[in-house]
């Protein structure tokens, strides 16, 4: 997901994707701890949708466009 597509999400939308995002990062740990996923890149890249859509709430938070 690119910050130009979050950008696109209403405030709400965010809000789901964000709840999302950190139940698939709990699942992601479960697995790897269980030795149950084979790419452990997935990790990174749903800690890093985190941090963008945490971005933007904070961007629309300060009134940043």
């Amino acid at each position: 997901m690119k910050v130009s597509d979050v950008r696109g999400f209403s405030d709400r939308d965010l809000i789901v994707q964000l709840d999302e995002a950190h139940r698939d990062l709990f699942n992601l740990r479960i697995r790897l701890s269980t030795m149950q996923l084979k790419n452990h890149r997935e990790v990174r890249a749903v800690k890093k949708n985190i941090a963008r859509i945490n971005t933007v709430i904070r961007e629309r938070e300060l009134g940043i466009s």
